[in-house]
């Protein structure tokens, strides 16, 4: 009888000892859970997931005079990997405020798109930010730049440079700055009998064709899109808090990100003023790279939750990304708490694309998520 109780004790061992192993609890223990904002005080964050399994983020702030790069292997834990580009050298166009990273890896190398103020400023302009393009064989750097010069010199100040490559052929995105931009509207029209604003400036997101080397454009740029003009526009109201709530004299359509799905071309974009609790995202979509590109209904679709019981403000300046299995897309961004007061700092958040092309964030949260 006492052997009889020994086996049956040891079969119920083996049982809970299988149980415990099986596939349930295997995929359990590799759940990864986050919950924003990441510990990560970046403006602008992009991220890269690159062909060596990881992903790297980029983005504003952190080092003097240049970026630096954090990597991870799931998108929850950081690790920073120092500065990766340094401006402000002898042999550099750029002198301070470096702003945007993007970085894209193609055919091997790792090429760096950013904005900075330019050197040559004879009539010693506020803002003279010019687009330049550094490039390195690792994600990591160091990055140098591929020329003594700006991409390209419009005639104004610009930043926030986006790239899409489609059919063979490369689109540079970027961002006019409000600066020495006064624009006529209604909403002008509207400050100006309110005493609030004698003119306002906006930004505006334009596109051009570039060579494939990444050294010229081609063409003109073409302007894709702008603030409304119209008070009874649908986009207006978003649009214009800035203005509207006394914050500010200027209108940005800024921080564009542009990409593919369904053989449409989606453009995220941010409005308001980035330093504001107003800052917010909205996208538009195009059958062509060069457009013309049309406002979502939905729009915004990433903005402050303070007036639904939230605690973060000032999301924008986004980018797209998908998980290295392909299978979820997010949304990286940056914004503030009431715990990081002014300093900005890094959330993603997952973003979808229904069977009718409307695009959806699921944020801004702060809650504990599994990626």
């Amino acid at each position: 009888m006492n052997y009889l109780f020994k086996q049956i004790a040891l079969l119920c061992i083996s049982a809970i000892f299988i149980a415990g192993c099986n596939g349930s609890d295997k995929k359990t223990a590799e759940t990864v859970t986050y919950s924003n904002p990441l510990p990560v005080a970046f403006g602008d964050p992009y991220i890269l997931p690159a062909s060596d399994g990881k992903y790297y983020m980029y983005g504003t702030g952190g080092v003097e005079k240049g970026f630096g790069a954090y990597s991870s292997d799931n998108l929850a834990d950081w690790h920073y990997e120092g500065q990766v580009y340094s401006g402000d050298t002898p042999e550099s166009w750029t002198l301070k405020n470096y702003w945007a990273p993007e970085v894209y890896e193609i055919d091997g190398k790792y090429y760096m798109f950013f904005s900075a103020d330019w050197k040559v400023n004879p009539t010693n302009e506020l803002e003279n930010f010019r687009i330049g393009v550094a490039v390195s064989d690792k994600p990591t750097g160091p990055f140098k730049e591929v020329s003594d010069k700006p991409l390209f010199d419009p005639g104004y100040p610009i930043i926030d440079a986006n790239i899409l490559q489609q059919n063979g052929k490369t689109y540079l995105y970027y961002s006019r700055c409000c600066y020495k931009n006064p624009v006529e509207s209604e909403v002008a029209d509207w400050a100006r009998a309110q005493n609030m604003f004698d003119e306002i400036e906006e930004s505006w997101v334009y596109g051009v064709e570039l060579s494939n080397d990444f050294t010229s454009v081609i063409g003109e740029p073409v302007l894709l899109l702008q603030p409304p003009t119209k008070m009874s526009d649908a986009q207006t109201e978003w649009e214009s808090r800035s203005v509207t709530s006394g914050e500010v004299n200027r209108r940005w359509t800024e921080g564009s990100f542009a990409f593919e799905h369904d053989g449409k071309i989606y453009m995220m974009y941010s409005a308001n003023f980035f330093g504001g609790q107003n800052y917010a995202v909205g996208y538009a979509v195009s059958d062509n790279p060069l457009g013309p590109f049309v406002k979502a209904e939905n729009n915004p679709v990433l903005e402050k939750n303070t007036e639904n019981g939230g605690d973060v403000t000032g999301t924008g300046h986004n980018m797209m990304f998908r998980s290295k299995d392909g299978k979820k897309m997010y949304t990286v961004y940056h914004g503030r708490t009431q715990k990081t007061g002014d300093e900005r700092v890094v959330f993603i958040d997952e973003m979808k694309i229904d069977e009718n092309g409307v695009l959806t964030v699921d944020g801004p949260s702060t809650t504990e998520k599994e990626l």
